[in-house]
């Protein structure tokens, strides 16, 4: 890891090749919750591919427009979501309806990384 980063929504987790982000349990994702994203997309990693993994421990709401945003980020390469919950699931149905890059769910955060570091890699 690169840098733990704690938000007024969470937590980030800077890697080499992608970003993991745990949200706080009961808040509701917002698009302007992307902008705190771009952020780290460009500080950390410019104009490299990148992946988002969203690890949902915590329970929380995600408004779906907050995907349209996140797909509009030029080397977003790969997005993850880890998670176990029966409605979390049902949830991942709808959100991969709105992102444009490979899109996938795990139930281990390190499958999920490894998924990742394949895209970046295939990337290069």
């Amino acid at each position: 890891m690169i840098k733990k980063l704690r938000l007024s929504f969470g937590e980030a987790q800077i890697y080499q090749h992608y970003l993991v982000a745990i949200m706080d349990e009961g808040i509701t994702v917002n698009p302007e919750h992307n902008t705190y994203l771009r952020q780290l997309a460009l500080e950390y990693f410019e104009d490299r591919p990148f992946g988002y993994i969203t690890h949902r421990i915590n329970s929380y709401a995600v408004n779906p427009l907050v995907y349209v945003g996140t797909s509009e980020i030029s080397n977003l390469a790969a997005f993850a979501i880890v998670s176990s919950s029966g409605l979390k699931l049902t949830n991942v149905e709808i959100e991969k309806r709105f992102i444009k890059v490979p899109f996938k769910h795990f139930t281990e955060i390190e499958s999920a990384k490894n998924w990742v570091e394949e895209i970046i890699s295939n990337k290069k």
